[in-house]
């Protein structure tokens, strides 16, 4: 057997082969070397984003006079839990609340119906002039709102529309992001199953309905996240066409808050600020599993 073995190995590969091995631990230790620094890039990173959070939170429990002290105070000497409760006795909190989530929950699902019927037409069914079509209607994400916001207030206005949630709601109920984002995923899902579904007698209501909304999981939590963080943080749709202090939402309600006093308490004010964010920090963590996957996976596949 060893004769064998020496016949095939060739003279002097031992010395080669005992020269390369020690090339694996230097690789491997260069390895870890690099991930380390990228998890305290990563860790940095993260610090320098929540910091801020974390003043507006420690701010929220400050007496006015501490908020903005030199030098800064990260931690209050006293805690001021009465913050919390002076912006809801005297603010409308309660109903910027319910006003934003209307028209964030109405503006979603909107967005995600709207959005996820015409990426079908657009992703599987055929007709003459659908790319350039397609083409022109994305290019529309390029212009900007602020350009043509003055005739879309008179048409509302015309219609009688100005100054309720039905301006808004009917304002973002299309989006050719949302329309881009669920074509993309939609042609990832194979071609057979549309076709198959035909064969059986299914209309294309019933193949968009049954086959590709529940395929497209993934994307629908990222087109809703995307969607109901942009609405609740919306401060100039509701600036422009919501007057009635009864419709404000949370985002104009802090302003015109903090505008109707002479001296502002901060502590107060950052106070509905911790309360305003909290919902979308809810709404992404339980989301971000899917808004990830949806991203990462298919969402934006060219």
């Amino acid at each position: 057997m060893s004769e064998t073995k020496a016949l095939i190995t060739p003279p002097g590969a031992d010395k080669v082969l005992a020269r390369k091995r020690p090339a694996a631990p230097a690789r491997s230790a260069r390895q870890r070397v690099g991930r380390v620094l990228l998890y305290v890039m990563l860790i940095a990173a993260a610090i320098a984003m929540l910091i801020p959070f974390f003043w507006m939170v420690m701010s929220s429990l400050k007496d006015a006079n501490s908020v903005f002290s030199v030098p800064i105070r990260w931690l209050p000497d006293v805690f001021v839990w009465q913050n919390y409760v002076e912006i809801w006795q005297e603010s409308g909190l309660l109903t910027w609340i319910k006003n934003t989530l209307i028209l964030s929950v109405g503006v979603t699902l909107l967005q995600v119906t709207t959005g996820s019927f015409a990426a079908y037409g657009f992703s599987r069914i055929r007709f003459p002039g659908r790319d350039a079509l397609f083409l022109l209607y994305i290019a529309t994400i390029a212009v900007p709102w602020q350009s043509y916001m003055i005739p879309q207030f008179i048409m509302l206005s015309n219609a009688g529309l100005a100054n309720t949630l039905w301006s808004i709601l009917l304002l973002q109920a299309f989006g050719a992001f949302g329309v881009f984002l669920m074509k993309q995923f939609y042609e990832t899902v194979p071609e057979e199953l549309s076709e198959a579904a035909r064969l059986d007698g299914l209309s294309e209501y019933g193949i968009w309905a049954r086959i590709m909304l529940p395929l497209s999981v993934p994307a629908i939590a990222s087109l809703s996240l995307l969607t109901f963080v942009n609405t609740w943080n919306d401060f100039l749709g509701p600036l422009i066409y919501l007057r009635d202090p009864s419709l404000w939402t949370m985002q104009l309600g802090l302003n015109n808050f903090v505008s109707s006093l002479y001296d502002v308490n901060f502590g107060v004010l950052f106070a509905g600020l911790v309360i305003s964010v909290v919902p979308i920090a809810i709404v992404f963590l339980l989301g971000q599993r899917y808004f990830v996957e949806g991203i990462a996976t298919s969402g934006l596949k060219g």
